[in-house]
């Protein structure tokens, strides 16, 4: 029999460069039954042996596993009854003892109770659809949050459907007024009458929910439900670790580029709706100026046709409306995360990966300077091919034609950067360093290895400034740290930067389980987990806190709550010790340079209505209390709207920008009608932002503190 030892160095043996954990001695645990048992005991193997900092698998572990898992069930709280939790209170403390081999009996007890109140809701809701609803009444309707009960018997649970039925059918409603406006106005057509647009709304949202209970019924099956049950548990650990089936026919991350024609966004299922996880740069999406992470997708209409309504529906089959022939028309209605609703038309096109590869321009500064532009949307590295693209390689490129156009200060944009290569990140935080440790990275049980610029000398010695925001992540994280460290440069942005600060592998269930099961043919899926974490030269670890940077500008995103710190389940901050390195030595303070900013940045009333109206949209956000009486509900709604276009207008500086492209890159644009546009809406956008308004005053700043100390020195 294999001890735990030998089936780890055997396991080395076998599959070299991936890390993998023994499977505990079956003389430890139960034998699985079944397949469902065979994974719980595997990932708990994997959580316990091979996370960096595994939480005491116990009862609460199991306890709040088990709460996670019910609100992935039903995270509205229509479904379950408070009687079903307190039946299920039997189970809640069994997870931790059936990922150590007790038979497994949780997922089979909330499963059962689930299908058959789903079951249920399947009536309730056709029943209060077959009548009109009454919008004169002063009514509200709640969304759920942490501190709201489950119904405490039948009749709250029918009351809850009614509510969240009729905000739903009052949704509807204005919008179909408004569209039935707008058309009315240019085709002089006769209005629909109240009560015939109030049985249109209801007719449309029982389609929805129709749809939302067939896919319950013929698409989701046992397996789906213990999947997402095994992924609440990894996520239990911390939000990075999860769980992927064997075969992820709902993919949860569905990237719409490459060999097809799509908007260049990935997506993924969120409480039951499509929610833009990430945008592609240089895609439709991005050009737009109009999707942002976290908006919502309600709709997708080919061009002119009737929209297709998306509740209910999954990834896969959101994808497949998105995607469609190249330079055809697609509208998606978003619902922002500010809560208003927008349609937006897009064109589809093929994603050209050269649209996220580094780039580079001039700003015109004050006293005729050239400022030095290079935007970064992400560290790109290609690993497959030797000759691929590397971002390292390629600012370096656009430093070296920066600094032929005889520039007296770089801007690095790594804005909504969400990371990537780490061997990237290093060496490029050296083009700015003269040697010196970057980064450190600390595994489980061993002292933290420093990564290290090991080239002399710099490519760059002159005025630098970082621009961040919550969605610079990770290497994003590790390269503004560095510089904010050597005190090279000025960091600015939003409050601070997203906070990862862990790295993640993908380790398959299947090899592990073939150590002690070589004839088993079962697929197992595999197993995402955090095994590593990065921390700052300073010991400080970007996990959490990300890097607050020197100077802060009001941000129109800061009410979202997407960060790290708002996950419940987040690794926390901590610190090791500093690494040795010696810092840059300016010959100007910074102090003088982020005192200006500060004073510009206070004085300034656009900056101030900003900060007003973020506010408004936070407490609009938090509180997720909708009015039911039609004209409360248009009024909330009109005040909202006209919120966010207020933003989007203080958002635009009132003087554009001087950008220009280099020379070389406009040879290599040439006559191509794409590449022209997609550069054109590129100027367009940066010659507005308000951000990239105030950087540049940043750096006009520390290029003439920069020349001042030049002159003194001679």
């Amino acid at each position: 029999m294999f001890t735990k030892k030998s089936l780890f160095l055997l396991t080395v043996l076998l599959f070299g460069a991936g890390i993998f954990w023994a499977v505990k001695s079956s003389s430890t645990y139960r034998n699985p039954q079944s397949r469902y048992e065979r994974i719980f005991q595997l990932l708990g193997e994997m959580l316990e042996d091979g996370h960096f900092s595994p939480k005491k698998m116990d009862d609460q572990f199991s306890s709040q596993a088990f709460r996670k898992y019910l609100k992935t069930l039903d995270p509205d709280k229509i479904y379950f009854l408070a009687s079903d939790i307190e039946k299920l209170k039997k189970v809640e403390m069994r997870i931790d003892d059936e990922i150590k081999g007790d038979k497994l009996e949780s997922f089979f007890a909330i499963n059962e109770i689930y299908k058959k109140r789903v079951e249920e809701a399947s009536l309730i809701y056709k029943e209060i659809l077959k009548k009109p609803f009454d919008f004169t009444a002063d009514e509200i309707y709640v969304e759920v949050s942490e501190t709201s009960t489950y119904p405490r018997n039948e009749a709250a649970r029918v009351e809850a459907w009614r509510k969240r039925l009729k905000y739903a059918v009052l949704d509807r409603y204005v919008e179909l007024e408004e569209q039935q406006e707008k058309k009315a106005d240019s085709l002089k057509t006769a209005k629909k009458t109240p009560k015939s647009l109030e049985v249109e709304a209801r007719e449309k949202v029982e389609k929805v929910y129709t749809r939302i209970f067939e896919r319950f019924k013929n698409r989701f099956k046992d397996d789906d439900r213990f999947h997402w049950m095994v992924n609440d548990i990894a996520e239990t650990m911390d939000p990075h670790t999860s769980y992927y089936p064997p075969v992820e026919k709902r993919s949860f991350d569905e990237q719409m580029s490459g060999e097809f024609f799509g908007i260049g966004a990935s997506l993924q299922e969120e409480d039951g709706n499509i929610k833009i996880a990430t945008i592609v740069s240089g895609s439709p999406a991005q050009k737009s100026g109009e999707i942002n992470i976290g908006d919502y997708i309600l709709k997708v209409a080919q061009g002119e046709e009737e929209p297709q309504d998306l509740t209910g529906f999954v990834v896969e089959d959101a994808v497949k409306l998105i995607r469609g022939k190249k330079g055809t028309e697609v509208r998606l209605t978003l619902k922002k995360t500010d809560g208003s609703i927008k349609v937006i038309s897009l064109i589809r096109e093929k994603i050209n990966l050269e649209e996220t590869y580094a780039k580079s321009m001039i700003i015109k500064g004050a006293d005729n300077q050239k400022i030095g532009y290079i935007y970064l949307p992400e560290f790109y590295a290609n690993f497959q091919d030797p000759n691929g693209a590397r971002c390292a390689n390629d600012v370096k490129k656009e430093i070296l034609k920066l600094k032929e156009e005889n520039i007296s200060g770089i801007i690095m944009d790594l804005r909504t950067n969400g990371g990537g290569s780490l061997m990237d990140v290093v060496q490029m935080v050296g083009y700015f360093i003269d040697q010196g440790p970057v980064v450190q990275v600390k595994s489980k049980d061993d002292p933290p290895t420093i990564l290290k610029d090991n080239e002399p000398g710099t490519l760059w010695d002159g005025p630098l400034t970082v621009m961040v925001n919550e969605f610079s992540a990770s290497a994003s994280e590790i390269f503004a740290a560095a510089i904010q460290d050597y005190n090279r440069g000025i960091v600015v942005g939003s409050t601070s930067t997203f906070g990862k600060g862990t790295v993640q592998r993908t380790m398959e269930l299947d090899r592990m389980a073939w150590m002690t099961n070589p004839s088993g043919t079962d697929e197992l899926g595999s197993i995402k987990l955090t095994i590593q974490k990065f921390y700052r030269i300073n010991g400080g670890s970007t996990q959490l806190n990300g890097v607050v940077p020197d100077i802060i500008l009001p941000d129109q995103y800061e009410y979202l709550k997407m960060r790290e710190k708002d996950e419940k389940t987040a690794l926390p901050w901590d610190e090791i010790n500093p690494a040795v390195f010696t810092p840059w030595k300016n010959k100007y303070a910074f102090a003088e340079i982020i005192g200006n900013s500060q004073k510009r940045v206070s004085e300034n009333p656009v900056f101030s209505q900003l900060k007003f109206y973020v506010k408004k949209l936070e407490k609009f956000n938090n509180e997720k209390v909708y009015s039911l009486k039609m004209d409360i509900y248009k009024s909330e709604k009109k005040s909202m709207s006209a919120s966010v276009k207020a933003m989007d207008t203080l958002l635009k500086l009132p003087t554009p920008l001087e950008l220009v492209n280099l020379q070389q890159d406009m040879n290599r644009i040439g006559n191509d009608s794409v590449k022209i546009e997609r550069n054109t809406q590129f100027l367009k956008v940066r010659k507005t932002d308000i951000h990239l308004g105030e950087t540049v005053n940043i750096m006009n700043d520390m290029i003439r503190l920069s020349l001042l100390a030049r002159k003194e020195e001679k």
